[in-house]
């Protein structure tokens, strides 16, 4: 039994897909349901085309959001995280200048805050003693 020239050796196998060993570039028309061939893919070690960069203003000033979050764990911190914060939002026209100006208002309030409790333990520890009628 002969075969015409233009036939293959072999009946198609039902466990290649379509199109399985022709040359690339003439894959078949997907048929009515069947999913369209994916694109090609790139070469290993290649790199995809570079995302969009950094935009201007793109988010508040990580020093700003620091400053406001210190004010409440350590406040002299959060003053100079908030300092700092406003110096680099003048010079790079980031976000965050009102969390900045909160963090700076927080801080100063809870340092005072805590100056002042420092200061008050001090007296009475100071006017307990002076109860005592000297040093013994």
């Amino acid at each position: 039994m002969t075969r015409p020239p233009g036939e293959p050796d072999q009946p198609p196998s039902p466990y290649e897909p379509p199109g399985y060993g022709q040359p690339y570039g003439h894959e078949q028309q997907p048929q009515w349901g069947q999913q369209p061939p994916y694109a090609p893919q790139p070469p290993y070690g290649q790199y995809g085309p570079p995302g969009p960069g950094p935009r201007p203003g793109g988010g508040p000033n990580v020093l700003a959001i620091l400053s406001l979050v210190f004010a409440f764990v350590f406040a002299p911190a959060g003053i100079v995280l908030g300092h700092l914060a406003k110096r680099q939002i003048r010079q790079t026209g980031e976000e965050g200048d009102k969390l900045a100006t909160w963090g700076l208002i927080l801080s100063y309030v809870f340092t005072a805050l805590g100056l002042l409790a420092c200061c008050g333990w001090i007296g009475l520890a100071w006017w307990a003693n002076a109860d005592n009628g000297g040093y013994r």
